[in-house]
């Protein structure tokens, strides 16, 4: 099953869009290899499967802030915008869809989501320890700030004493 679509693949088709991770009903056509319109079209004759928190419609604005940023082509001439589909509406895809690619292809699809949701918590909390870190060194920078502050106070002291001007030794005309 994971020589059939490869989850990096898979991975690279997720976007995040009004908060929620996403994918494009056009790349999930092609990883389902059919053609979008019939996906589109099997959604639509199961509407109720797909409430607005598992599909919605991109924006213009959207959708042209996605090519742009992650080159999608302008080619095959959509009429509409597209449909993006969060990963509970993927996971209904395979109702709609009843093709066996289509189950297969779901295993991979929850999989890279499974990956993605891991690695975000990681990078969460490497976040939160990094941020402790930072709060530890920041108090311990305050602590010697003081005494930090004491040597250049002296350095600065000890120049002040050399720049004063010398009393001249010996006979004075």
């Amino acid at each position: 099953m994971s020589n059939l679509v490869p989850i990096e693949r898979i991975e690279n088709k997720i976007y995040l869009i009004r908060g929620q991770k996403v994918m494009l009903d056009s790349d999930l056509a092609a990883l389902y290899q059919v053609p979008t319109s019939r996906l589109n079209e099997q959604v639509k004759r199961n509407l109720d499967r797909f409430p607005g928190d598992f599909m919605f419609r991109l924006t213009e604005k959207e959708f042209y802030a996605l090519m742009s940023q992650n080159a999608i082509s302008k080619r095959g001439g959509r009429r509409k915008m597209p449909y993006v589909f969060a990963e509970q509406g993927v996971a209904m895809l395979s109702s709609v869809l009843k093709s066996k690619r289509a189950v297969q292809v779901n295993i991979a699809m929850m999989r890279a989501f499974v990956k993605l949701r891991k690695i975000l918590a990681t990078h969460k909390d490497l976040a939160q320890k990094l941020s402790k870190l930072e709060d530890k060194f920041e108090k311990r920078f305050k602590k010697n700030e003081a005494q930090i502050q004491l040597v250049f106070d002296a350095i600065r002291k000890l120049i002040e004493v050399k720049n004063k001007p010398k009393k001249k030794i010996g006979f004075l005309r």
